[in-house]
């Protein structure tokens, strides 16, 4: 009892000590003191930590370095630690995630070397003035034997920052962002993108486009995802755009969703219209990540962007009356085009110019993150600017036609569970002799009602469809015809009297 009250009674002068050095003794000496009690207590102690904080400094960015070794000790050593906190993360496909709690310390070995993790946290003081609110400030400390310096600064924690990266990328979920319009309510943003869970369904196996087709494009893809070091080689950027073009109902926007399915990457869908100018456009580009598809559908109607350069031919070639004549024929449809936007409370008041989306696509601006790919969707490919779509830019162009059918075999076998029918010889003679989308062919094999006959029902329903089709494009044929025979009809009367 006597020892343990002379150790409580020196505790206690040192805490009072050390309480009067910290309020009395200069602040400038004691900076210099700290250092000499750090040589000191370095002679004695035969340990090096590295400490990896949770946020940068760079606007309270979150530490990738961070995010990766809690992803790393979560699903390596967090079962040894005693004190664990849950979180329920929203884009996890855990519904709880555990990890270790703060100021608890778990022991990892590496090639027969022991290091220690302890998680920390540093409590902020409130900061009225700043723009910033005050946060608790995590981090982990890396401790290791001085010995083992050399190997695990460069072995281990290389090996952390590896598996902490294929264990987010085996455990997240795809994540859908679309940009926010320029600004809020504040006048400032925190982020340029706001997002939600993907959770769309669809993959090339239920794709309605021919087999050979579909196995160019994974393939495509396949090289590209693996394509780091080719890139590299040939001095590119580790990105690749695809052009989908085609009607309406074609599965443009499917063929999007199954590319990011297959890749596992997220979709950042693009809404051009809200971006105020060039300068926002690339800032909306830096903050997209890695492992991504960015995406602008319907790029012809986003902004006038083909309008921009052939006013400039325009002005250049004035004298040529045709070429003025057809402009000037646009231009009344643009103004009540313009007109009918505002009306409905849609004035465009964006400034991208067609030179600020090219750099975008691939200027230097372009490599500052790898592995993304680039789609843009066209109904009209021939309105687009060429310098818009060359090879460089759009490097691979995917037609998505009308349903074929062998794409409809595919549709009968996910609709209606059948590999054939009776009705399938007439059906392949409607498809090629008229033009229906995958989209509506989908809608007539849906059925309507869970009766043993709606097999054939949905059939019928789409044969029935393809006729009317078949009748409806044969119509305006016969019209020419009969229009261009009253035309010789009336060329001949002269000659007959």
């Amino acid at each position: 009892m006597e020892l343990l009250s002379n150790i409580g009674s020196a505790m206690a002068a040192l805490m009072f000590g050390w309480a009067m050095f910290q309020q009395y003794f200069p602040y400038n000496l004691r900076g210099s003191l700290d250092r000499y009690i750090l040589k000191l207590t370095a002679i004695f102690y035969p340990y090096i930590q590295i400490t990896f904080p949770e946020f940068t400094a760079d606007r309270l960015k979150r530490s990738e370095a961070y995010v990766t070794i809690q992803n790393y000790l979560t699903a390596n050593s967090s079962a040894s630690a005693k004190r664990l906190k849950a979180d329920v993360v929203k884009d996890s496909t855990q519904s709880v995630l555990l990890s270790m709690d703060d100021h608890e310390e778990v022991v990892d070995v590496f090639d027969g070397v022991k290091v220690w993790w302890s998680s920390g946290m540093t409590i902020s003081k409130s900061q009225s003035l700043s723009l910033y609110p005050a946060v608790d400030r995590r981090y982990f400390t890396l401790t290791v034997h001085r010995r083992h310096r050399d190997a695990v600064t460069t072995d281990y924690i290389a090996h952390v920052l590896k598996e902490g990266k294929a264990i987010a990328s085996r455990k997240r979920q795809r994540k859908l962002y679309t940009n926010n319009p320029s600004k809020d309510w504040s006048g400032w943003k925190a982020t340029k993108w706001s997002h939600i869970v993907f959770e769309h369904p669809a993959c090339f196996d239920t794709l309605a486009m021919a087999e050979h087709a579909k196995e160019g494009i994974k393939k495509d893809l396949i090289k590209f995802s693996q394509g780091k070091h080719y890139y590299n080689k040939i001095g590119k950027a580790w990105k690749r755009g695809y052009l989908l073009y085609g009607p309406p109902g074609t599965g443009k926007s499917t063929m999007i969703a199954a590319m990011a399915n297959f890749l596992n990457y997220d979709i950042y869908d693009l809404e051009l219209t809200t971006v105020k100018d060039n300068s926002e456009l690339r800032k909306l580009l830096i903050e997209t990540t890695s492992k991504s598809i960015i995406v602008i559908e319907d790029i012809d109607c986003s902004l006038d962007l083909t309008g921009q350069r052939k006013g400039k031919k325009k002005a250049g070639k004035s004298g040529e009356g045709d070429g003025d004549e057809a402009e000037n024929e646009k231009e009344p449809l643009a103004k009540a085009k313009k007109d009918a936007e505002n009306a409905e409370g849609k004035s465009d008041d964006s400034k991208v110019t067609l030179s600020g989306l090219l750099n975008f696509i691939d200027g230097i601006w372009s490599a500052c993150a790898g592995e993304r790919i680039i789609v843009f969707t066209t109904n009209y490919v021939d309105k687009l600017d060429p310098a818009l779509i060359r090879r460089g830019r759009m490097d691979k162009h995917i037609e998505m036609s009308y349903c074929s059918f062998e794409a409809f075999k595919l549709l009968a076998r996910n609709y209606l569970d059948i590999e054939a029918h009776e009705l399938f010889a007439d059906i392949e003679v409607l498809l090629g002799e008229t033009k229906m989308t995958p989209a509506d062919v989908a809608e007539n094999l849906m059925p309507k009602s869970d009766d043993e006959d709606a097999t054939d029902v949905c059939l019928k329903e789409l044969v029935e469809a393809l006729q009317a089709a078949k009748e409806k494009d044969a119509r305006p044929k016969v019209e020419e015809e009969e229009e261009e025979a009253m035309v010789n009809k009336a060329d001949a009367a002269p000659e007959e009297k």
